[in-house]
């Protein structure tokens, strides 16, 4: 048989009246025709589209969750009164412009992300509290 690999599955278009396929239970696939004329099959073509634009479209961490601690590691989080303060300020604006609640550990975690992106403002908040003061 050219043209068909061994022990890859049985031959598609082979005669039905073989014992061995009587004992197999394993549902044969149709592997698709070859192209012809090097034109795309225009069927493989709109899966191929459909494809990639669904790796394109990805749903928001938002609405993928089961709950806002999905996907989320428990870190303990203690803040001075002003931070609280402000985290709660921030919270309300955020509310006000997206006309929706806003989860309190979202807005955290944004927060968060935020300041990783911004390690030279972070820096000139913890020299304010201290940090690379030297007493020689």
């Amino acid at each position: 048989m050219t043209g068909m690999k061994k022990g890859a599955g049985e031959d598609p278009f082979a005669d039905d009246s073989s014992t061995d396929s009587a004992t197999d239970t394993k549902p044969q696939t149709k592997e698709p025709a070859p192209e012809q004329d090097g034109e795309p099959d225009s069927n493989q073509t709109e899966d191929t589209d459909t494809q990639q634009s669904r790796q394109q479209l990805q749903i928001p961490y938002k609405f993928r969750r089961d709950g806002v601690q999905d996907g989320r590691d428990r870190v303990p989080l203690f803040l001075q009164k002003e931070t609280k303060v402000a985290e709660r300020d921030a919270l309300r604006e955020f509310e006000d412009r997206f006309e929706e609640n806003v989860s309190l550990t979202d807005l955290r975690e944004a927060l968060m992300k935020v300041g990783l992106q911004h390690l030279d403002e972070t820096e000139e908040c913890l020299e304010e509290w201290g940090y690379g003061m030297t007493f020689d």
